[in-house]
This record gives structure tokens, C-alpha cells and sequence, in this order.
């Protein structure tokens, strides 16, 4: 292996750990406890080292997003890709979004609620957050008509962010969760 190839190995590991580590502190104690000086001490590397892989933690969060965002479009096409029929595959898809969201609050956080330097809603999209919002499309697709999939598609995502939110913040009951979601997925799948 080359002198190149070994540092650029070396390199993504790097990057790898910081990301990794930034998750895992995020998961366990909120994103308040994720800081470049306690990263820096957890992967035992120089908070200069960090800054050579990340502009700072806005952008450790943006890159524990985007992996928050590929494993999310998984769960989606599996969800998807297993139900019985479209309808089923609303639901199943609904279920697999709210269960992703319930069980990785921090990373769900920083994919949709705190800010992050990633594009949305734009052409400069990344890869992994075009293809979750894919499967909700495909998902969505036989209900929508002659009407805006994309429209349609974000005003499902819409609903489904909005019970996860208001149920996350204490502003909806967690007893009836599974009510209002068939609800939305009523609304869907007609």
C-alpha cells in the first residue's frame, strides 16, 4: 500500500471515529454534551486534528445527519419493499419513521430540528437525504393521483414529523400514538 493511500486510509478512519464518537455522546447525553474539546478527549486526537476533518461542530452534526439519513432510507425501503400492498406499505413506512425517530431521538434531532449546513428542498441535495425522501414518495405514489407527488410526498413527511415532534415534546399523549398515526395513514392511502 502506498504512503498516499495508507493517510487517506488513515484519514476517513479519522473522520469515521470523530462522527461515530459525536453520535454516540449525542445518543447518550444530547447534543449539549457534544463539544470539539470532549470529542478531541474521547478519540484521543488534538482538537486541531478535529478542525482538520470538520469545521466545527455544526458540521460534525451535519455529517452524524447524514449518516442519520441513509440508515432512515433503509428502514423506509425495507418497510416499503416487505408490506403486502401500497396500503399496507403507508403504514408499515409510517410505523418504520416514528420507530426511527422514538429510538435515535438525538441523530432524529439533528437531521430535523437543529440547524445543520446541509441543502434542503434544492438540486444540491445529498444522496442519502434524497433517498429517504424517495421512498416516502414511492411509498405515497399510487394515492397521489394526477396530483404533485413531491407536494403530496412532503405533506405526508409533513404529518409524520409533526405527531413525532408534538409527541417527543410532551404536546401530544403517547397512549394515543398509534391512533393519530393511523389516522394520517388513512389520510395516504385513499
Amino acid at each position: 500500500m502506498s504512503t498516499q493511500a495508507r493517510r487517506e486510509r488513515e484519514r476517513a478512519e479519522r473522520e469515521q471515529a470523530i462522527i461515530a464518537t459525536a453520535r454516540d455522546l449525542a445518543l447518550a447525553e444530547g447534543w449539549d454534551a457534544v463539544t470539539t474539546r470532549r470529542l478531541a478527549g474521547e478519540i484521543e486526537y488534538s482538537q486541531p486534528v478535529l478542525y482538520s476533518h470538520f469545521k466545527g461542530k455544526d458540521a460534525i452534526m451535519a455529517a452524524v445527519a447524514v449518516e442519520g439519513f441513509a440508515e432512515l432510507a433503509v428502514a423506509l425501503a425495507s418497510a416499503r419493499m416487505s408490506a403486502a400492498d401500497p396500503r399496507q406499505a403507508v403504514a408499515d413506512v409510517a410505523a418504520a419513521y416514528t420507530d426511527f425517530a422514538e429510538q435515535r431521538p438525538a441523530i432524529y434531532d439533528a437531521m430535523f430540528t437543529l440547524i445543520v449546513d446541509l441543502p434542503f428542498a434544492s438540486q444540491d441535495v445529498p444522496t442519502d437525504l434524497a433517498r429517504g425522501f424517495a421512498e416516502l414518495a414511492e411509498t405515497v405514489r399510487p394515492f397521489a393521483g394526477d396530483g404533485d407527488l413531491e407536494t403530496f410526498t412532503e405533506t405526508f413527511w409533513s404529518g409524520l414529523h409533526g405527531l413525532v415532534t408534538l409527541m417527543r415534546s410532551g404536546r401530544l399523549r403517547r397512549t394515543d400514538h398509534d391512533r393519530r398515526l393511523a389516522v394520517l395513514v388513512d389520510r395516504f392511502s385513499r
